[in-house]
C-alpha cells in the first residue's frame, strides 16, 4: 500500500521542541553587517548539532528566465561575499555566465532559522578556483576530475568507470587540474534573517547594501512582516 503524501503531511510538526530550539533574535543589538551576524548564526547552527550547516540552496535561472535551483556546498564567506564552486560548464555555470545573478538560501531548522541571500556572481580566477580544489578532499577532487556534470549519462556502469579513473588519478597526484572547475562567489546586495517563534511572531531582518552616495558601502536594516 502506498503512503498517502496528505497523510503524512498532516502527521509532520515543525519545531519540535524536542529537537528545537527557539532562540531570540533582539534586532537593536544585532550586528552592523550582515556577515558578522551570518558568521555567529553559523557557529551556532553547529554548536547546535544541525545537519550539514553548510549546505545550501543556490538559485539561478536560464536564458528564457526560468528559474532553477539545487542543494550546493557553501565554500567560504568573506567581504567578498558568500562562495561556492562548480564546473563553468554545467548547467548552473552555463547559467551563471548568461545571467550572472543568483540567490542563496540556508535553514538551520534545530535553531529554526533560516537565511537568504541576494546578489550578483563573479568568478574567481583560474588559479585560486584550482587552490580551492585543491584544499578540499580526495573524493572532492576525484568528482571534479570525473567532469561532464550536467551531461546526459548512458548508464551507472559509464559513471562507475569514470569516477574509479578519476579517483586513481586524485589519490596518484593530488594537484592535478580540473580546468572547467570554478569558484563563484555572491556579492550581497541584500541579506534576510528570519528566526523562527512558536507563536509564529517570526523576526525577519533585512540587511540592505548602500550603493551609491556618501554612505555606499553601509548596510540599513529593515523589519519586516512574517
Amino acid at each position: 500500500m502506498e503512503p498517502d503524501l496528505h497523510e503524512l503531511l498532516k502527521s509532520l510538526r515543525v519545531w519540535d521542541p524536542s529537537v528545537t530550539t527557539l532562540p531570540p533574535l533582539t534586532p537593536d543589538t544585532a550586528p552592523a553587517t550582515p556577515l558578522a551576524l551570518f558568521t555567529e548564526w553559523f557557529a551556532q547552527a553547529v554548536a547546535a548539532g544541525q545537519p550539514e550547516p553548510h549546505t545550501m540552496s543556490l538559485a539561478t535561472t536560464d536564458e528564457r528566465g526560468r528559474p532553477d535551483v539545487r542543494t550546493v556546498m557553501l565554500h567560504g564567506a568573506d567581504a567578498r561575499g558568500w562562495s561556492f564552486a562548480t564546473h563553468a560548464t554545467s548547467r548552473k555555470g552555463v547559467q551563471l555566465a548568461a545571467a550572472p545573478y543568483a540567490a542563496l538560501g540556508f535553514y538551520w531548522s534545530v535553531l529554526g532559522r533560516q537565511v537568504r541571500i541576494r546578489g550578483p556572481v563573479t568568478p574567481a580566477d583560474p588559479a585560486e578556483s584550482q587552490a580551492d580544489l585543491h584544499a578540499r578532499s580526495t573524493g572532492a577532487l576525484a568528482a571534479a576530475l570525473t567532469g561532464r556534470q550536467s551531461e546526459p549519462l548512458e548508464s551507472l556502469e559509464e559513471l562507475t568507470r569514470a569516477s574509479d579513473t578519476a579517483w586513481t588519478r586524485a589519490r596518484a597526484d593530488p594537484s592535478a587540474p580540473a580546468p572547467t572547475w570554478t569558484l563563484y562567489r555572491v556579492r550581497p546586495e541584500d541579506v534576510e534573517f528570519f528566526q523562527g517563534d512558536a507563536t509564529r511572531r517570526h523576526v525577519r531582518l533585512r540587511y540592505e547594501g548602500v550603493t551609491s552616495g556618501p554612505e555606499q558601502g553601509r548596510w540599513e536594516r529593515h523589519l519586516l512582516w512574517p
